[in-house]
Parts: C-alpha cells; sequence; structure tokens
C-alpha cells in the first residue's frame, strides 16, 4: 500500500471512532437532560414543601405565643399587637 493510501485508511478509522464517540456522548447527554428535568421537578417540590412547612412552623409558633405561657408574655402582646395592626390595615382597606 501506498503512504496515501495507509492515511486514508487510518483517517478512516479515526473518524469511525469519532463518530462512535459522537454517538455515544449524545445518547448520555441525553439521559442527562433528562436525569437534570427529574431533579429540578423534584426540587421544585421540596421547594414548595418547605415553604408549606415553614407557614406551618409559623403558625404553630403564633399559637403557641398565643396561648399564654408565663415565661412568653412579652412576645405574645407583642404578636397580638402586631395581629390587631394586620386586622386595622385590612379594614382600612375594606373601607375604600
Amino acid at each position: 500500500m501506498s503512504n496515501t493510501q495507509k492515511a486514508i485508511h487510518l483517517l478512516e478509522d479515526r473518524l469511525k471512532i469519532l463518530l462512535s464517540n459522537y454517538e455515544f456522548l449524545k445518547e448520555e447527554n441525553k439521559i442527562l437532560f433528562q436525569n437534570n428535568a427529574k431533579l429540578h421537578n423534584l426540587l421544585k417540590e421540596k421547594e414548595q414543601e418547605l415553604a408549606i412547612n415553614q407557614k406551618e412552623f409559623k403558625l404553630l409558633k403564633i399559637a403557641k405565643t398565643i396561648e399564654g405561657s408565663n415565661e412568653n408574655t412579652r412576645e405574645t402582646k407583642h404578636k397580638i399587637n402586631t395581629l390587631v395592626r394586620e386586622i386595622d390595615k385590612c379594614i382600612k382597606l375594606l373601607n375604600i
């Protein structure tokens, strides 16, 4: 074989390897995108769950404060005043 034919065969072999690698990487990329989408959806669900739990915690904390234990009377008064101010704001908005 001449040098030109050897070079062509070598080039063909390398091209076949490159195409094989390209197809493999293309398939791997597709799988990774699917996994990324699943993880993104899971993250959204967990963020929503966290927001719900934070709201519940806040409500429980307010309920415990309003319960009126002797240790938290100052905090209880503060929460009640805050709630009264919020109610007053709502009433003002309704009167407009």
